[in-house]
């Protein structure tokens, strides 16, 4: 099957529209006919509650994904595309008797359905007895999921009854070394799942900002890959690269590598999802793992992706909230969408709870501390023979930081944690938009992101 997600000839017409995008509010022009400038009151996500902040009306552009319904019946939407699936058999034929099942699930980090994704791949499968399947956490080099938190993920009874594996991509004992890819990434696997019988990922699909899509082929690789195959695919080279960027898939070189070992993994049944601003699904994709997570991108990009005609002095941005803003690791997500659009030398404002802090665990703090200034990280990273885990997050970050100037408000991290992060600590939101707009000069322009990484704008 074509992959389109880099043709912009298949773009839909409203990713082509060069007017502001469905979802995108410009209020400047219509407050300076009428001459009122009452604050414009915009909900953020962030956290589990989010924050409400007045901004002002003027210049400024608020930009949304495009909501389309949740599904009416979220079961039946699933069990419909898992018989009839795009590519390969329905899962019911290919779940045999006596079979052995590995399937594949998101982390904590991530907002997925899994107790009905489970629920309906169990059902479509009778055959199969619930002894012979494990459940595989993707964590890549995440931490560890404690155990109320896989039962918050997959729901008390199939907590209990499913045998759930957290991945570790550090304990070798866990890993199969499989053949290199044809670029040269040393390829090592969770062993339950390479020596299952019948492999399925599950996912959700929204833009990521340098593997082009999340969902998909990253189920096994980097979720479920061991610690040298993340540190290649995240080197800095393939990071560095001009095509590993939100959205592009073709010629992107994590994304081709990370296809290349899904497909030699031989993934024999895929279902990815879509889902809206209260993380319920929307639109069901399954059958071959290539063929169906092609056809998701399409949607997602459709929805997500937001063409703009100016950049802006200053955007403000979240996380998305929880639980993608656990972190401030994660938060550099929010960061990267606002970066799209920011001018030069602009600022950017992130609102992220950071509820897990740094985190702790992990190399991102540590990499943080080995230099005084992002370009310093930028220079040590690109050095000959540096590697650490986590350095690909320092590597946008600091990218970001070389574009803007950036500054974090977190209800969970200190002041001096932010500044060792070296981002500028900012106490109250709506304060730091009207100083970033004033230092921006008259008619400076604003831009906002309430849902973050959901949302990510591009020039037209």
């Amino acid at each position: 099957m074509k992959d389109t997600l880099n043709d912009t000839s298949d773009r839909s017409p409203q990713l082509n529209q060069p007017t502001q995008p469905d979802g995108a509010d410009t209020l400047g022009a219509e407050a300076s006919k009428t001459g009122s400038f009452t604050p414009l009151k915009v909900n953020l996500e962030y956290g589990t509650d989010g924050l409400s902040v007045n901004l002002p009306d003027r210049n400024t552009t608020v930009i949304q994904p495009r909501d389309r319904p949740a599904a009416a019946d979220p079961h039946a939407a699933i069990v419909h595309a898992l018989r009839n699936p795009e590519g390969t058999r329905p899962l019911r034929e290919l779940a045999r008797k006596g079979a052995t099942v590995a399937i594949s699930v998101c982390d904590i980090t991530r907002a997925q359905p899994r107790p009905q994704v489970l629920r309906a791949l169990l059902e479509e499968m009778p055959q199969v007895r619930p002894e012979d399947v494990v459940v595989c956490v993707a964590t890549g080099t995440h931490r560890a999921n404690t155990d109320a938190e896989v039962e918050a993920m997959l729901g008390k009874k199939l907590a209990g009854s499913l045998r759930v594996v957290m991945h570790d991509a550090r304990d070798d004992n866990t890993l199969t070394r499989l053949d290199d890819t044809s670029a040269g990434v040393p390829v090592w696997l969770n062993r339950d799942w390479v020596t299952a019988d019948l492999r399925i990922t599950t996912g959700f699909v929204e833009p990521h900002f340098f593997a082009g899509f999340s969902g998909g082929p990253k189920m096994v690789a980097p979720g479920l890959a061991g610690l040298e195959t993340v540190m290649t695919l995240h080197d800095a080279a393939r990071i560095g690269h001009p095509m590993a960027a939100w959205g592009v898939t073709q010629g992107n070189p994590v994304h081709d590598d990370v296809r290349e070992i899904a497909r030699a993994t031989g993934v024999d049944f895929a279902l990815d999802v879509t889902l809206d601003r209260n993380q319920q699904i929307v639109e069901v994709f399954a059958g071959d793992l290539l063929r169906e997570h092609a056809i998701a991108c399409l949607a997602a990009r459709r929805d997500a992706m937001q063409p703009v005609e100016t950049p802006f002095d200053v955007v403000l941005t979240t996380n998305s909230g929880y639980p993608l803003d656990q972190n401030l690791y994660q938060a550099v997500k929010g960061m990267s969408a606002a970066a799209q659009v920011v001018k030069p030398g602009g600022r950017i404002i992130c609102a992220a709870e950071c509820r897990d802090g740094l985190p702790e665990h992990g190399a991102y703090a540590k990499i943080l501390a080995q230099r005084s200034s992002p370009d310093e990280l930028l220079e040590m990273i690109n050095s000959p023979g540096y590697s650490m885990p986590d350095q690909w997050q320092v590597q946008v970050q600091a990218r970001i930081q070389a574009k803007a100037k950036v500054s974090v408000m977190s209800g969970c991290l200190r002041a001096e944690q932010i500044r060792a992060a070296h981002f500028e600590p900012v106490d109250d939101l709506e304060q730091a938009v009207r100083t970033a707009l004033s230092a921006g000069g008259p008619g400076s322009n604003l831009c906002v992101l309430p849902r973050g990484p959901q949302t990510i704008p591009f020039l037209s």
